[in-house]
């Protein structure tokens, strides 16, 4: 049951597009400043590159509104930009292969889109609406199987590194209130619906992950230093007593 609200629905729409609109852009800052990509998968954002065209063809096709539409093409440039510095700084790519790589991605995934919404907009029927469908459902998909390369490098480091948490907290309310703008849509939007929940639960996990996993981290690596020190202090005082003995040595031999 929804509670058909235009301004509402508005409202929570163009806040979800701007929290999904900026949501990567601390990712690339944190990127760019640490000029290393270590702990974020590239697989997370070319995945989640490849899903912005499902799910632009399908926002498109089902007529959302405007700011929904907007979402894919931003997250998809965006996630593009990500996979590019994850090429550059990661994979030691050149600049130029990479901006190359990125650049044909972009386009690729542009004239494919285009197409494909051409193709179902063609269609009649129910071929039109199984065809719209699948490419919701497969946006879904990709959505939620972008994130599983990125948990495999959180259990690999034992924490959660090479993410901005900023940028988790501002996807994860992009999911929020895209879910509210569809609520206050006349007819709610099952499978938009689904999509936008994933990643509200897939980004807590990561979120989540983080506020366990990082604390520990730091602790084990506090520990680790200390038994260092310990360890270098052992031997420092060592070869202090190797050293103080020696001349004793001499002398009894002489």
């Amino acid at each position: 049951m929804t509670y058909h609200n235009a301004v509402a629905e508005q409202v929570f729409g163009t806040i979800g597009t701007i929290c999904w609109t900026i949501q990567l852009v601390p990712q690339v800052w944190k990127s760019y400043r640490s000029k290393d990509t270590t702990g974020l998968s590239h697989w997370l954002v070319l995945i989640w590159a490849i899903a912005s065209i499902f799910l632009g063809v399908y926002v498109v096709v089902q007529k959302l509104n405007i700011p929904l539409m907007v979402q894919p093409q931003s997250f998809g440039f965006l996630a593009f930009i990500c996979w590019g510095q994850c090429q550059y700084y990661g994979a030691k790519r050149s600049l130029k292969m990479t901006i190359f790589l990125t650049v044909t991605g972009m386009i690729m995934s542009g004239i494919l889109e285009f197409v494909l919404v051409l193709a179902v907009q063609a269609a009649h029927g129910r071929p039109r609406e199984r065809a719209t469908q699948f490419f919701g459902i497969f946006a879904s998909i990709l959505v939620a199987a972008g994130l599983f390369p990125q948990y495999w490098e959180i259990y690999k480091h034992r924490e959660v590194i090479g993410l901005s948490m900023i940028f988790m907290a501002v996807d994860f309310m992009g999911g929020v209130f895209s879910v509210l703008s569809l609520v206050f849509k006349e007819d709610f939007d099952v499978i938009a619906a689904i999509t936008y929940a994933s990643v509200i639960v897939l980004d807590g996990i990561v979120i989540l992950a983080a506020l366990i996993l990082n604390p520990m981290a730091r602790r084990r690596r506090r520990r680790h230093a200390e038994e260092r020190a310990l360890e270098a202090s052992r031997k420092e005082e060592a070869a202090f007593r190797g050293q103080s003995e020696t001349p004793t040595s001499i002398s009894s031999t002489t």
